[in-house]
């Protein structure tokens, strides 16, 4: 027997005087979810950043930055990911496309980067970005009473201040 699908939209749902289904306010996550695709955008940005470093870094330090830009861009592809399905969780829709990324990110994308400290100073400079854009979100979440995105971003960030100390201590002369 074949079911019929129905073609209507469903309506969120709603629980009591202007909360989600989550139990949050639906106003503060529908601005939550704006600056969590702020942050999906710039982490877009920044991922394909460090793909373009993975595959052009050239020079003496090609094997251990080309390796460590892969960590790096591996580390982010797992972020946008979360990022995108917390976004849904909270009933909005994530960004997909390159123009809305590029219109919607703080980091700028870069091209033809191919020396040693060029490459990491660029890494470096957008995950400095992030780690602001993601304290940003923290606020909102806080504001919004949503634990579960302030644990997320959270963690992002304590990860990724690590990966910078560590490009940091690199480069350092």
């Amino acid at each position: 027997m074949v079911s019929k699908r129905s073609t209507s939209k469903k309506k969120a749902v709603r629980g009591p005087a202007g909360l989600n289904s989550l139990g949050l306010d639906a106003r503060k996550c529908m601005t939550l979810v704006e600056g969590l695709n702020g942050l999906l955008a710039s982490y877009q940005v920044h991922y394909q950043n460090l793909r373009g470093c993975h595959w052009n870094i050239t020079g003496p330090a090609f094997f251990e930055l080309h390796v460590r830009f892969e960590e790096l861009y591996t580390k982010a592809q797992n972020v946008i990911d979360e990022l995108a399905e917390r976004i849904l969780t909270l009933e909005g829709r994530p960004l997909h496309t390159f123009s809305a990324y590029l219109k919607a990110s703080n980091i700028k994308e870069q091209r033809d980067l191919t020396g040693p400290y060029e490459t990491v100073r660029s890494v470096m400079e957008g995950m400095s970005k992030l780690i602001a854009l993601q304290r940003g979100v923290l606020t909102l979440a806080d504001g919004a009473g949503d634990e579960a995105t302030a644990t997320l971003i959270g963690d992002n960030v304590t990860v990724m201040e690590k990966d910078l100390w560590m490009l940091r201590a690199y480069s350092a002369k």
